[in-house]
């Protein structure tokens, strides 16, 4: 589906124009809309943006949530019931909704005046996963509605982010399998960043971590790493710090200054080094999310390979009642 026409169609059925972007999911569909909440807060002069948990969209609605809202809902699975539960809700107060899902017969489609059956797998290319695609809806939605002056950089972004993944990939190859052999053994992680790549921090350790090799994990923001999280700081405790490129790139490489005298076990992640800023630097802090998911997934795969942990391991999740 085309993400212009998509979005020209709803801005003529609203009276104001767009004038509330709601981004709504769980777990990692949640962590592929930081990203776009990240950029209209730091873009939109006029348009809201709320970013939401599912369930709590549902049990705490938002008293903006009106006939010129937008409610962006993303649920790999489609049939999530808090997210359907959600766009149910998005509906019965007159909000334009986007459905985003693998399935192409998923119970979300139900609520979703316009769908988005998105690619998956290593073969596909990233700009037609859902963190870009909800990332391009945002733009388009600014563009029309307030005017965006880098949207052509945007665009050049979108087709150039595969391919620098793809030689990010090569370039941590051996470096993955180092970690993992290096850091196997271990029980902890905290993972930091900042910018429009804070919320992959936050999924790398419930998801990737948490969830598919049962470790414990928390995330930290590195503007707040030094106002309270930096204490538990030591040589034994594993960090994992991702760099973005962009206005943030300040913030991340102050925390590296502080764990290379502190710490032993740190392993940087730099966007930079991976070659995204060959992405224009008006627009360049938005696409590293969208780079560092994929490289770490080279990491975590690579841990799970080395724990004989498989990624799909569950002991609650499917198979117990919650």
């Amino acid at each position: 589906m085309n993400v212009a026409k998509v979005v020209n169609e709803m801005i003529s059925a609203t009276k104001e124009g767009i004038t509330e972007v709601y981004l709504v999911a769980c777990g990692g569909s949640l962590v592929d809309m930081y990203p776009t909440k990240y950029f209209l807060e730091s873009e939109a002069r006029k348009v809201v943006t709320g970013l939401f948990t599912a369930n709590e969209f549902v049990h705490a609605t938002p008293k903006r949530l009106n006939q010129d809202s937008l409610v962006i809902v993303c649920s790999h699975g489609g049939n999530t019931p808090e997210s359907v539960a959600a766009a149910k809700v998005a509906k019965e107060h007159g909000a334009h909704t986007i459905g985003l899902t693998h399935n192409k017969e998923a119970s979300l489609l139900e609520y979703s005046d316009h769908a988005f059956i998105y690619e998956w797998g290593a073969e596909s290319d990233v700009k037609n996963n859902p963190m870009a695609i909800i990332l391009q809806l945002a733009v388009e939605v600014l563009t029309l509605t307030e005017g965006y002056s880098y949207y052509e950089a945007f665009q050049n972004g979108f087709e150039k982010i595969n391919g620098i993944i793809k030689k990010g990939e090569q370039l941590v190859a051996a470096r993955t399998k180092e970690f993992a052999n290096q850091y196997q053994n271990e029980e902890l992680f905290y993972i930091l960043s900042s910018g429009a790549s804070y919320g992959h921090a936050y999924g790398f350790a419930i998801c990737s971590l948490m969830e598919m090799q049962w470790l414990h994990a928390a995330s930290i923001h590195s503007g707040e790493y030094f106002h309270g999280p930096f204490e538990v700081t030591d040589k034994e405790t594993p960090f994992i710090l991702l760099v973005n490129e962009g206005r943030t790139r300040a913030l991340d490489l102050r925390v590296k200054t502080f764990l290379d005298q502190y710490a032993e076990k740190v392993e940087v992640v730099d966007a930079k080094e991976l070659g995204i800023n060959t992405i224009a630097d008006e627009v360049v802090e938005y696409f590293n999310p969208i780079l560092f998911y994929s490289i770490m997934c080279v990491y975590r795969q690579a841990l799970a390979d080395v724990r004989n942990h498989p990624l799909e391991t569950r002991r609650y999740m499917g198979k117990v009642a919650y």
